[in-house]
């Protein structure tokens, strides 16, 4: 396999990474307080929502991920990006709110089972012994220069539809959104094709097996008695929590600092840009010295963001603090999140196991997609206004410090 293909299979894997999520993550991040409005949901029960593709995306991890070691990468993630571009297009009908519970749990599956376990194991492979760092971090800043782009793809868009009128109807409103949400599902579609037609194939063929030999339980065993497994699960934990609070950062311009609703969802896109920046930055990094040392000061710097926000010192009239804040929060979360899957090399985790591996962790790890979602627009629902995004912060600076303990675990385990 010649290096310009090697890069180009990069390349495909990260537009992969990022559309898989851009329908059930990605847009209500940019637009939250437009989502509300046009799908008639209170932070609650989009909470509930997350929490359904949470239950139905654990077991997913759990089985999917050893699935990944014994089926083409290629199949398994092309398959995934067309079914979940397919929720998309039921999106446009605004079901209701038991309606996107179910939506929330057909993504739960179509992002999961046959994706995720893939997708880390083609990207591990692409790093080899050297280069896990430069790898993951590509992947994860790649996929953020892509969520960014389409996610201001999907702010002009909405701009446009809608007037510069004070009054905008819901039916207005409505179209303009499913304006978004129909270009979004196409590109997941296009993005598929380009997967199954031109990913790199493996170098040795994988061999067809019974499906009563895919689930081997004895990897799971040899996974559950490496020590760093229960350390990185727990880093991830953390990390992840961070990536699910910077989901109220647009919620947060508009309700606290009183920008309108297209501004908001601007700065929204704009924190995007950031995760490019700080995966690659730190991808580099961490081939030079330790993953889990990056990771370790990107939960300091989540931890000092999240209390600029959780001691109320932030007004509409101290902008430059508020940026301060979610800059800090956003660098930190993506410092952690780019690299926690770089450190399983570390760990000691054989590559084989690569895919059991990842589910493993992400059964424990992507825990918050279950808990976080209900908790948030609970605090928030409760105390509208600066309290109840006071009150997540403070919660996220807890997760923080969790993550640095955890993390020092890891390094200590690793070096014994």
């Amino acid at each position: 396999m010649t290096q310009k293909k090697s890069i180009y299979g990069l390349i495909l894997l990260i537009l992969a990474g990022e559309a898989a999520f851009f329908l059930p993550f990605v847009i209500q991040r940019v637009f939250r307080p437009t989502f509300l409005d046009v799908f008639g949901l209170t932070n609650y029960q989009l909470g509930i929502c997350f929490s359904v593709y949470g239950l139905v995306a654990l077991f997913s991890y759990f089985f999917g991920g050893t699935l990944a070691d014994r089926f083409s990468p290629r199949i398994l993630i092309s398959s995934a990006l067309i079914l979940t571009a397919f929720g998309g297009v039921w999106m446009t009908f605004y079901p209701g709110y038991l309606g996107m519970q179910w939506l929330y749990g057909y993504w739960g599956f179509t992002t999961v089972f046959m994706f995720w376990g893939a997708i880390i194991k083609q990207t591990r492979i692409w790093g080899g012994l050297d280069n896990q760092g430069i790898a993951f971090g590509f992947l994860d800043g790649g996929r953020g220069l892509v969520a960014a782009i389409l996610s201001s793809l999907g702010v002009w868009i909405y701009a446009g539809y809608v007037s510069k009128q004070m009054e905008i109807s819901l039916a207005d409103r409505q179209q303009a959104f499913g304006a978004v949400i129909l270009i979004t599902s196409a590109i997941v579609v296009l993005v598929g094709v380009l997967v199954f037609l031109f990913l790199d194939k493996p170098i040795h063929p994988i061999k067809k097996v019974p499906m009563n030999t895919i689930f081997v339980w004895g990897h799971f065993k040899k996974v559950l008695k490496i020590p760093s497994i229960w350390w990185l699960s727990l880093v991830i934990l953390c990390a992840y929590m961070g990536y699910k609070v910077s989901d109220i950062f647009s919620l947060y311009a508009k309700e606290v600092m009183k920008y309108d609703e297209v501004q908001a969802a601007g700065i929204g896109s704009l924190l995007l840009y950031l995760r490019p920046v700080v995966g690659i930055l730190i991808g580099f990094m961490v081939d030079k010295t330790r993953g889990s040392l990056m990771i370790f000061w990107g939960f300091f710097l989540m931890l000092i963001g999240s209390l600029v926000f959780a001691t109320g010192v932030i007004d509409p009239g101290l902008k430059p603090l508020f940026f301060i804040g979610i800059g800090l929060s956003a660098i930190g979360t993506y410092a952690a999140r780019a690299v926690y899957f770089a450190i399983l090399q570390e760990g000691s985790i054989p590559v084989i196991l690569t895919g059991t591996a990842v589910g493993v962790v992400s059964f424990i790890g992507y825990t918050p997609d279950i808990f976080s979602g209900p908790l948030i627009g609970f605090l928030l629902d409760r105390s509208p206004g600066e309290q109840g995004h006071r009150e997540v912060f403070g919660l996220l600076s807890l997760f923080a410090l969790v993550g640095m303990f955890a993390t020092s675990a890891f390094r200590k385990v690793s070096n014994s």
